[in-house]
């Protein structure tokens, strides 16, 4: 059988561009090769300047996981000077984050991903009181599941379509033959992608409200810069907390009525693909969504949703053994990266010790095939312990499912018992977009029930104290060259920050993002990376149409790409190091 070769560029867009490149034997891919094209970065721009402005530069790493950055930066810099944050400041951040975390999950699934799954124009065709029906039989109470509703929707879309233009429903594979739902269920799914672009609004208050603005809200190196004073217009007072209140509220109601019973409709209907997609069989968490450390995983979190969910490792596809996490086995390989190590590209560097040393092998750009050198994309390959690993959503919801977290078990024993599948198929396309939407509810449930009555008790209790300022002038840091690090359990998965700092400026700094573990390339030993795994790792993943690359979109999107996180790199003056066009 012939092999053919399958180029997908860009597979994605908003979050930067991903090229995926595939070799294909009938109608199963044999091979693939995940590349960062884009080159862009922030990373080596902070040396030597202050620490405490460090998270500002960060943070716009990415417009998409706005503020995670910056709660890594501030959270490794007072690891390294010795800042404790006061709970109130860290309860603020944990609001933020878990804000952040659903409003990632819900405008990943219905406007990235969704549109994999469910076909808009079969939408056009369907009854608007059969889908109400639909929704009733998926266990879906969303407030607008009504008829009149589903008719307005079916009405502007086929408006839509009679112009046409399909707006931003352009560029999607309509007459792809593996679009399995009923028009009534693709309705109330274009239904639903409507609803939560106006579910949006809400909850990206949370994070201005706090954080000043959205995107990128403010932060401060020992605390939050909001303050809180019930008797004062322009600071956290009963009115803002009020808000808050409700905004919450609104975010619990649309997660459990609307999105998690979607996901779990789609997820069985497209049933086979919890065995299709299974990557790299180790997974990697510190904790549940928002976990914050400052420092040794060994040690206590300086913030979490739940204590009761510690980091760990979970490996070779046992996903009910929890192994602890220990910091000093992850290094970063380049062997597959246009970068140069002092001592090789078989060299793996900790990041503590990071290097970044632009190295660009490739061949001058439009690209026509990468993967016929050894080095073909820009994101690094981390490994622990030599292994590639999976994180993210699905990574945290198994380790907590693995230490018997009683919300995650729940929600997750129901939904193997509804769908029909084991544990193990977690490691999956289905299991990937499963659990992000688990998730979601969990965060929601910690959100309203845990984390804000916490802070609101605090603020009764009179507790207004949001910063450490003891740490605040550089006379108070030491006066040796310090170094700090942070992990973060960020929408996407384990984020980590590296800091040295000497003379009172930066003197390194390094970012280990969710993205450049699961979308870097080989290392040393020939291992794939998570995409490339995911793709091409048993021989057996569908791509029927290679003009219509339908299957492979469904998998790498489950992961939630972002690659401008993956590529971090700036001259400090400003200048580009190297110039790369995409195309």
């Amino acid at each position: 059988m012939a092999t053919e070769r399958v180029v997908i560029d860009p597979l994605t867009r908003i979050e930067g561009h991903l090229r995926i490149e595939l070799e294909r034997e009938g109608d199963k891919i044999t091979k693939a090769w995940s590349e960062t094209t884009q080159f862009r970065g922030i990373e080596t721009i902070v040396k030597g300047r202050d620490p405490r402005d460090v998270w500002a530069f960060v943070g716009r790493i990415c417009g998409v996981c706005t503020g995670v950055h910056s709660v890594a930066s501030v959270t490794a810099v007072e690891n390294a000077i010795g800042a404790h944050v006061p709970k109130q400041g860290q309860l603020i951040r944990q609001l933020v984050l878990a804000s952040h975390g659903i409003h990632d999950h819900v405008v990943h699934f219905y406007h990235l991903h969704a549109l994999d799954w469910v076909n808009v124009v079969s939408a056009a065709e369907a009854d608007p009181a059969k889908a109400v029906e639909f929704a009733k039989s998926i266990g879906s109470t969303w407030k607008l599941n009504s008829e009149a509703q589903f008719a307005k929707v079916k009405k502007t879309l086929q408006d839509v379509l009679a112009s046409g233009q399909l707006s931003i429903f352009t560029g999607g594979y309509w007459d792809h033959p593996d679009y399995r739902l009923p028009p009534e269920a693709n309705l109330m799914a274009v239904s639903h992608y409507l609803d939560a672009l106006a579910f949006q609004r809400s909850i990206i208050r949370i994070s201005t409200v706090f954080g000043g603005k959205n995107p990128h809200p403010n932060f401060l190196v020992g605390g939050m810069a909001c303050s809180i004073d019930p008797n004062k217009s322009e600071t956290v007072n009963q009115v803002v907390l009020d808000q808050v209140g409700d905004w919450t509220r609104e975010i619990h109601e649309f997660v459990n009525e609307c999105y998690y019973p979607d996901v779990r409709a789609l997820m069985s209907v497209y049933k086979d693909y919890f065995d299709i997609g299974a990557s790299s069989p180790n997974m990697m968490a510190v904790g549940m969504q928002g976990t914050t450390y400052g420092g040794s995983l060994k040690g206590r979190p300086v913030s979490t949703p739940n204590a009761d969910v510690k980091p760990g490792v979970l490996l070779d596809g046992d996903f009910r053994t929890v192994h602890p996490i220990d910091e000093n086995k992850i290094k970063e390989f380049i062997s597959s990266a246009w970068y140069q190590y002092e001592d090789g590209d078989a060299a793996g560097l900790h990041p503590a010790e990071g290097e970044t040393e632009v190295n660009y092998t490739g061949p001058k750009p439009p690209y026509k095939w990468l993967a016929d050198q050894d080095k073909y994309t820009w994101s690094k390959a981390p490994r622990y312990d030599g292994r590639p690993m999976q994180m993210g959503p699905h990574a945290r919801v198994l380790l907590a499912y693995a230490q018997g977290e009683p919300t995650t078990v729940r929600i997750l024993d129901e939904a193997m018992l509804k769908i029909g599948f084991p544990l193990e198929k977690m490691n999956s396309t289905a299991g990937r977009t499963l659990g992000r939407a688990i998730e979601a509810v969990t965060n929601a449930e910690a959100m309203l029930n845990r984390v804000l009555p916490e802070f609101i008790e605090g603020i009764v209790a009179g507790d207004y104290d949001v910063f450490d300022g003891t740490k605040w002038e550089p006379s108070s840091w030491p006066k040796d060259e310090v170094s700090g690090y942070a992990f973060v359990e960020v929408a996407r998965g384990c984020l980590s920050h590296w800091v040295s700092i000497k003379d009172e400026k930066v003197s390194r700094y390094q970012a280990v993002v969710p993205t450049t573990w699961l979308a870097g390339g080989r290392d040393p030993q020939g291992n794939l990376g998570p995409y490339e795994h995911s793709l091409s790792g048993d021989g057996k993943h569908p791509l029927v149409d290679p003009e219509q690359p339908l299957e492979p979109l469904r998998t790498i999107h489950s992961f939630d790409p972002c690659m401008s996180c993956a590529v971090h790199v700036l001259d400090p003056d400003g200048k580009p190091l190297f110039q790369v066009m995409t195309q």
